[in-house]
């Protein structure tokens, strides 16, 4: 699927310790439906068939609504079930890697937390950058906090688009509003929520005015 910035307004990364009520599948057919436009596939805990088999799944949920699905860190996952790309931390496999094993329009997304990460990122090879943690996050609980102005600074030093991440909520997504994200990623305020399609459906709204020039 060829990328563009546009599929960054609403990311929802996915979070299996929330599966119970409902599986997983039925959590991100939900939130397809409230109007994600992209979906990261997160899964920390499970062996590689299984994950594989997992991927393929979702991907051929995800292709029914035409939305991308990323896969978190493991590229041969998201080469074997057919996925349209991969993000992957600073600690993981380089950009520049995995751009040299994948052709151009698979999509590669890199975590970003200062100007330097952002413009090394961007010089290998990505697509887009998630950055953050731009607030205390319930999924990440060691994760680095940037300021405002640090959020600003890293999405004015790139041309390549990027998406906020970490604790964002309908509660607090407005205070990074003129920031210069082209999207905001999701992941608690979507799939624990007790509707997921609703609780979308309103983040996309907010989304829209966040990302507003």
């Amino acid at each position: 699927m060829k990328f563009n910035k546009d599929m960054l307004l609403l990311y929802a990364v996915t979070d299996s310790s929330w599966v119970g009520r409902q599986t997983l599948y039925e959590q991100v057919e939900d939130a397809l439906k409230g109007g994600v436009t992209i979906v990261q596939l997160r899964e920390k805990n499970l062996d590689e068939d299984t994950f594989v088999s997992e991927a393929i799944e979702i991907n051929k949920l995800c292709r029914r609504y035409n939305v991308p699905l990323i896969i978190n860190d493991n590229v041969e996952v998201a080469l074997k079930s057919g996925a349209d790309g991969v993000h992957v931390g600073i600690e993981d496999v380089p950009v520049s890697k995995i751009r040299e094993q994948v052709g151009a329009d698979f999509i590669i997304g890199a975590t970003a937390k200062t100007v330097e990460q952002a413009q090394a990122a961007q010089k290998d090879g990505a697509d887009y950058l998630g950055v953050g943690a731009v607030f205390p996050s319930s999924t990440k609980k060691n994760a680095i906090r940037i300021s405002n102005d640090q959020l600003r600074q890293i999405c004015s030093s790139v041309t390549i688009p990027a998406v906020a991440i970490g604790g964002i909520n309908l509660k607090n997504v407005d205070e990074i509003k003129g920031c210069g994200v082209d999207g905001i990623a999701v992941v608690s305020a979507i799939f624990a929520s007790d509707d997921i399609k609703k609780a979308t459906a309103k983040l996309k709204e907010r989304a829209k005015v966040v990302t507003l020039v």
